[in-house]
């Protein structure tokens, strides 16, 4: 499922929530630029921060990650954030940046610069194209080329993989490459629809209108204000106007500014990841460093700005909603000879936006209505993807499945139509394309086969074909292996073990009598013999070993369901045995006639071996006979049996005892 928290038909506060399989990641976590306090945050509402496993971060600006603090320092989540290094590096002085100039109270303030500082420790860092794995969910990071350090996720869940793009651009500009083509084609593309079907100007062309325009305003004797971000865009403009400076000398003795108060703390990291850049940068940072500016001073704020004449100011925020840019801008707007250069996306809400319209008068933050007479012309020089972009990047990857995100709702549909439009003749590619709107969730549904991988020895020694493979069944996240039980320790964090139970119970008969007890049960039965010729115990079912002692029988097994069945037999007979015991010597209150019992043994004693077998020998009490070559001797007062078989001697010994129950008169 695919729910949109955030830029679902909007341009702001990113923020995507993927589930699938049990698993929940967040896909950024920005604020609207246009509002401010808790209105700025995504609809965070119905997410349960404690539950989600995995949070990344595509780029360092505000609508992508201006929520991140307040995100990690207000909130439960417990799980991991990632982002590039070039953005963990620019993400904390951008964010200080934005907690100064928010023109609001204190107290609606999403947090403070404390929370920043914490929230850093809470960010781990990747490199492009290296692979990591959270809970069983695997990503790897691509340049993304929208700003320095922006990534797109490739995701991976149980086999299933998501490409988010974040912002992203396929053109190479003056400082940065172009974003990558991922060398694995993903199921779900979810990308960005911020222009729709807009086609960028070349480069050359915007380039040179833009320099022209700058040119014709600070001729005229106006002051030239371009709004932009503090760290992305401004770059870009910097390096084509120190250029262009350079390349006209008539122009050297008007400044240029750059009004941001991060511009030299965020400068030392761009110098710092020229590797991150395009070859053209590597290539002249060899003779020379391309952001230390020659034509180019910082303006920290308006106290150290001698506003004499014309000159040229680049100030933040890109929007105007507030900071260096709004101030400079209601200074300047009143005179026609001034003009301000929108060279970025502007999102509805903010001033920039609202003075594209034309309109003939202005607001002040104050609540003053100023009249609107310097120029306002649009230049795009913003990173993002047009239509042409967009097509060639679905074209190349051929997803199944298309969730359009970041744009207008009239730009998002218009994109949707134009891509349905361009496939729909093609038999070969089937697509599902999806422009929700905010909290309004995507289903998609993926069936796949589970592979399990056999390892260890179970490898080695290969299966005969149709022989039946015998191992364990291990399942560490969506991965599955099958492996002896020996091998657990080389593959897995598990171990084997055994249990051994052990029962004692009291019993005062012979190992004999339970012998033929237990033979009645099953006939697995083997006689455990001990140093000296007796019989220690006996095993049975080949599992359950029965050790006797003096008055005491105890049982001893491997834990497990069947054995423990067989235990509780046993251990059932053991007691049955005792009791049998208990009633063999109950004292017997009158005297039995023995002639009658003799005549009733012998009798007993021929149906069971025969006649031929039993030749007895009466001497007193004492009756002796042979079977099969094993003497017994019968006690006829005692009722004692004595035989060297230990099972023959139980046999005849239970005999005799129910005989002389059965002749034995019962007193009432």
């Amino acid at each position: 499922m695919v729910d949109f928290r955030g830029a679902g038909q909007e341009v702001g506060r990113s923020c995507i929530m993927l589930e699938f399989k049990g698993k929940k990641i967040m896909l950024d976590i920005g604020i609207h630029p246009g509002m401010s306090g808790m209105d700025a945050l995504p609809y965070t509402d119905a997410i349960e921060p404690e539950e989600i496993d995995l949070l990344l971060v595509s780029h360092f600006h505000l609508d992508h990650a201006g929520g991140l603090p307040w995100f990690l320092e207000k909130t439960g989540f417990k799980g991991r954030c990632f982002m590039t290094h070039a953005s963990k590096a620019i993400y904390r002085w951008l964010l200080s940046d934005y907690v100064k100039v928010s023109n609001i109270a204190t107290e609606q303030q999403l947090y403070q610069d404390s929370d920043i500082e914490a929230s850093m420790d809470k960010i781990e860092t990747v490199n492009f194209h290296q692979e990591t794995e959270v809970n069983g969910i695997k990503f790897c990071a691509y340049t993304a080329g929208h700003v320095l350090g922006a990534a797109m996720f490739m995701i991976e869940i149980a086999g299933v993989k998501v490409l988010y793009t974040g912002d992203f651009s396929r053109e190479e500009d003056r400082h940065l490459m172009a974003a990558e083509i991922p060398n694995v084609k993903p199921d779900v593309l979810i990308t960005e629809s911020t222009y729709g079907t807009h086609i960028h100007e070349p480069r050359e062309e915007r380039e040179g209108r833009f320099t022209s325009l700058i040119s014709d305003i600070v001729n005229r004797g106006g002051r030239c204000l371009i709004p932009v971000f503090a760290l992305g865009r401004a770059q870009e403009l910097l390096l084509i106007l120190d250029e262009y400076w350079s390349q006209h000398p008539e122009l050297q003795d008007i400044p240029i500014y750059y009004a941001s108060s991060l511009a030299k703390k965020c400068m030392s990291v761009y110098q710092t990841y020229i590797n991150a850049m395009n070859d053209k940068i590597k290539r002249q940072i060899n003779t020379n460093n391309p952001f230390v500016f020659k034509h180019i001073s910082n303006l920290k704020s308006m106290e150290h700005f001698d506003d004499i004449g014309p000159s040229v100011v680049m100030a933040s925020p890109g929007m105007m909603q507030s900071g260096l840019s709004r101030e400079l801008f209601e200074n300047w707007c009143t005179d026609k000879r001034n003009g301000c250069i929108i060279a970025g996306y502007c999102v509805e809400g903010t001033l920039a936006k609202h003075i594209l319209s034309e309109p003939e008068e202005i607001v002040t933050m104050g609540g003053q209505k100023l009249p609107l007479k310097c120029s306002v012309d649009y230049i795009s020089f913003s990173a993002h993807t047009d239509y042409k972009q967009t097509s060639e990047f679905v074209r190349i990857l051929k997803p199944t499945h298309i969730v359009l995100v970041h744009g207008e709702a009239n730009e998002m549909g218009r994109l949707k139509a134009a891509l349905i439009r361009e496939y729909e003749d093609d038999p070969e590619y089937n697509i599902d394309i999806f422009n929700p709107r905010n909290t309004e969730p995507v289903e998609l549904y993926f069936r796949g086969e589970k592979m399990a991988k056999i390892v260890g020895n179970l490898a080695t020694d290969r299966p005969k074909q149709g022989q039946q493979l015998s191992g364990i069944l291990v399942k560490r996240n969506f991965n599955y292996h099958i492996m002896s039980p020996t091998d657990l320790n080389n593959y897995t964090e598990l171990a084997m073990s055994t249990v051994t139970q052990r029962q004692s119970s009291y019993y005062t008969g012979s190992l004999a009598q339970l012998h033929l007890h237990v033979s009645q049960l099953t006939t697995d039965v083997e006689v455990l013999p001990a140093t000296d010729g007796t019989t220690r115990g006996l095993k049975i079912f080949k599992e359950i070993v029965m050790l006797h002692s003096k008055n005491m029988i105890t049982l001893e097994w491997t834990a497990s369901p069947v054995n423990d069945m067989f235990a509780d037999a046993i251990l059932a007979i053991v007691l049955k045995a005792e009791n049998d015991q208990i009633k063999d010597k109950i004292p017997v209150p009158f005297v039995v006639d023995q002639s009658h019992f003799r005549e009733c043994l012998l009798e007993t004693l021929s149906e069971m071996f025969g006649t031929a077998c039993v030749n007895p020998l009466i001497r007193g009490d004492k009756l002796s006979m042979q079977v099969d070559k094993n003497v017994l001797t019968i006690d006829l007062s005692t009722r004692e049996v004595i035989c060297e078989d230990e099972s023959l001697q139980q046999m005849v010994h239970s005999a005799v005892t129910k005989l002389h129950q059965a002749v034995t008169p019962v007193t009432v």
